[in-house]
């Protein structure tokens, strides 16, 4: 094996790890909640020895902030994946709310950013201001969606887009939030009555 190959080989497998450190991370937070993320349990949970996950994040304040920059990137490759700035302004807020209503009954990454957020709130801790920049974007990722819509014709005139996009927000906000509460909770029929009230709501036709 060539010193070129040996590199990328050891770089796939630091990479590989990292990966099923952070995946044991979302797994630990979704399930027992920020304080149960420590790096015996990332230990635990992923096959790897604690002292990997020290020398990978350094302190778990690493830790968090790289699995919220991880959850950002899964984001962004959801709204690319399905191309929804590409679709006409209602379907593509329609379509993110039902991903976004779907993942969460589904994946433990919801589960764990909207563990990870509530924990940032409740310690008043330097993630708040994170939290705040990335709410921010998706806020104005709707209300793009709504004026675009409002050009197409698709989403009534009369609405105002930054508060339907706070609205939007909200909405996604509240179900994460009641989940937390009730792990048993039926999304199923709150994603659809969203959908249709969404639907009613901004739709001009």
């Amino acid at each position: 094996m060539t010193a070129r190959a040996a590199r990328r080989t050891q770089a796939e497998r630091s990479s590989k790890s990292e990966r099923s450190l952070l995946q044991a991370a979302i797994d630990v937070i979704a399930s027992s909640g920020v304080g149960a993320a420590t790096f015996e349990a990332l230990g635990r949970e992923s096959g790897f020895s604690r002292g990997l996950a020290t020398q990978r994040f350094g302190s778990k304040q690493k830790l968090i902030e790289a699995v919220l920059a991880h959850l950002h990137e899964r984001q962004e490759a959801m709204l690319v994946e399905h191309r929804l700035d590409a679709r006409p302004g209602l379907e593509a807020i329609l379509t993110y709310v039902d991903l976004a209503v779907r993942d969460l009954a589904l994946r433990n990454e919801a589960r764990a950013y909207f563990m990870l957020l509530s924990s940032s709130v409740a310690d008043a801790s330097d993630l708040r201001e994170g939290f705040r920049g990335s709410h921010a974007e998706v806020k104005q990722r709707f209300k793009d969606w709504v004026e675009k819509g409002q050009a197409e014709g698709g989403i009534r005139a009369d609405v105002d887009p930054d508060a339907a996009a706070l609205m939007i927000g909200c909405l996604l906000f509240g179900l994460s939030m009641q989940l937390l509460v009730d792990p048993a909770m039926d999304l199923a029929p709150l994603r659809e009555t969203s959908l249709s009230m969404l639907r009613i709501s901004l739709s001009a036709a």
